[in-house]
């Protein structure tokens, strides 16, 4: 999906309960610029957590997968209420743009690397937060280019933070089949293809849309 300017369609910004958090917030001395880069403790912690998981068996395990799993949807909050915050609450500031973008990135790099070093495959989980900075690379090229941002899938930022949640929760349930990361690591490739498909995705939606306006014109 397409949006013109920078902010990715979410229906969740629509809901109630989304709304009344991101006025409570616009209220007290909270800057959207301070929540974008708690996003980036929460992935710190998320990357620190799955590193954790790697080195710890058992129940120890399962609790820092779990606190991976819950760390990796605060960073999603994060992203969803800094925007909430400086638009519909009116505290935007001028750095705002580069706040709203570069936690991102850090954020996908601290999660998806701690993933591999955790299972033990350290360049998976770089090829994978490579990939992943590389979508968002492309969206930025393409509205640099005057194009409209374009935030399509398959593995945008929500569905890369759901792929990773969902394996760290399915990871848990190891041991009932004597499997060990196998569901990190295939998630990790999942995410890889799916990142490498979507800049590809949005490159080719990018030059299509350069060449028609220069039709157009």
């Amino acid at each position: 999906m397409t949006e013109t300017g920078d902010r990715r369609p979410l229906a969740s910004r629509e809901t109630q309960w989304a709304k009344r958090v991101a006025q409570w917030l616009a209220m007290r001395s909270i800057t959207p610029n301070q929540i974008s880069q708690a996003s980036m403790i929460a992935a710190a912690l998320a990357g620190g957590a799955f590193f954790l998981a790697g080195q710890n068996t058992a129940w120890t395990r399962a609790l820092f997968l779990i606190l991976a799993a819950a760390f990796c949807q605060l960073r999603l909050l994060c992203n969803l209420f800094d925007g909430m915050v400086a638009v519909e609450g009116g505290k935007g500031a001028a750095d705002g743009p580069f706040w709203n973008e570069f936690p991102d990135r850090i954020a996908d790099i601290l999660i998806l690397a701690g993933v591999g070093w955790g299972i033990g495959s350290p360049g998976l989980g770089w090829a994978a937060a490579s990939f992943a900075v590389l979508t968002a690379y492309v969206r930025e090229l393409g509205r640099a280019s005057g194009t409209p941002s374009d935030f399509s899938g398959p593995m945008a930022k929500q569905h890369r933070m759901a792929t990773i949640t969902a394996a760290a929760v399915l990871c848990v349930l190891e041991p009932l089949w004597s499997g060990h990361n196998q569901v990190l690591r295939a998630a990790l490739w999942l995410i890889a293809i799916g990142a490498a498909f979507t800049a590809l995705r949005r490159g080719r939606n990018i030059v299509r849309s350069l060449k028609v306006g220069r039709t157009g014109s």
